[in-house]
């Protein structure tokens, strides 16, 4: 059995990972540490995990635990991640997979050094849904791919305390929590990576984009335009459109499609509209985990595909001219 710690409390953990082990007898989750012990105690016994330590080191350790979740914020990913795979434990890393292209060559180092299996958290990826938008996208169906259009929008409103996703030292900004995802959607339905980018970002507190627009050119010649929007009057959308000279793809919420998604294919006068199953996106992802550990098995949002991901991430903080994430106070400039 797959018997996963987590490393503290973060509210991403009952949907990405705690509900998921409810519904599969190959996994559980046996430990968890958090920095306020009360915390983890008390998400311990909502969430009926066993054991409760004094520390991520302890989570780690434990004798139980081959596998390691890690929520925490990103610019602790990389450290984290690294330890547990050199105490001999497959990671589970949540997106974005670490602060920076650098810290991501760091991390699949390890796990190629080690032969344990590292998997970058994009859920998406697993589902029906976006298998079938990249069988249409690959079949031809919509004739030579021109453009693709993926966006996602949600707003947030300001917080009364501190926020990770806007503060710098926490790797935060809206491409590396919510624009991530039309980047990796453009990027696996290409199955290529931009040779061009430009990028304009609204910032909010210093360094942070709040918005962040990018147009991607690939060696094919297809042409992509990404945002990420999480400016408080922002209108919530999560959907890609992919423009072909015979016809359109568009998906409405690749995100999670479990809570309701379309997939629409115009050829001339002609519409398909199309629904997958509803399972959530987690399970497919624990799913896949699982079979990389037990089997072997590959997979799509690996330690390679996760350096190419951030290497991207990184282009576009430069291009829209703002320093990428994980850099030291005295490298920052004003």
């Amino acid at each position: 059995m797959l018997r996963f710690g987590t490393l503290g409390t973060a509210n991403i953990t009952p949907r990405a990972l705690i509900y998921p082990c409810v519904d599969e007898p190959r996994a559980m989750v046996q430990a968890i540490a958090a920095r306020d012990r009360v915390r983890a105690q008390s998400f311990a016994r909502w969430a009926r995990i066993p054991d409760v330590v004094d520390d991520y080191e302890a989570v780690i350790a434990h004798p139980r635990c081959n596998a390691i979740y890690v929520p925490l914020p990103i610019t602790a990913h990389r450290e984290w991640s690294i330890s547990a795979l050199r105490a001999g434990k497959h990671v589970l890393c949540e997106k974005s997979f670490a602060a920076n292209a650098r810290e991501a060559e760091d991390m699949a180092l390890v796990a190629q050094e080690t032969g344990l299996v590292l998997m970058d958290a994009f859920h998406y990826r697993y589902h029906p849904v976006f298998f079938r938008a990249k069988e249409i996208v690959d079949s031809g169906e919509l004739g030579a791919v021109e453009r693709i259009d993926a966006a996602f929008h949600i707003p947030v409103p300001p917080s009364r305390g501190k926020d990770i996703r806007l503060d710098y030292a926490t790797g935060g900004g809206v491409t590396m929590d919510i624009g991530c995802y039309p980047i990796s959607w453009v990027r696996h339905l290409t199955g290529e990576e931009p040779h061009h980018v430009t990028a304009r970002a609204e910032v909010g507190p210093q360094h942070v984009d709040l918005m962040l627009e990018a147009d991607f050119e690939f060696p094919s010649g297809i042409r992509a335009r990404i945002s990420g929007d999480m400016r408080p009057n922002t209108r919530f959308r999560a959907d890609f459109e992919v423009t072909g000279d015979k016809g359109s793809l568009k998906v409405t919420n690749p995100l999670v499609p479990q809570n309701g998604h379309l997939i629409e294919i115009r050829i001339g006068d002609r519409v398909v509209e199309e629904t997958r199953d509803r399972r959530p996106t987690y399970g497919y992802q624990l799913d896949a985990f699982i079979a990389a550990v037990k089997n072997g098995a590959p997979l799509l949002t690996g330690p390679d595909d996760a350096v190419k991901q951030m290497r991207l991430i990184d282009r576009c903080y430069q291009a829209a001219g703002l320093p990428i994430r994980g850099l030291k106070p005295e490298e920052l400039t004003s």
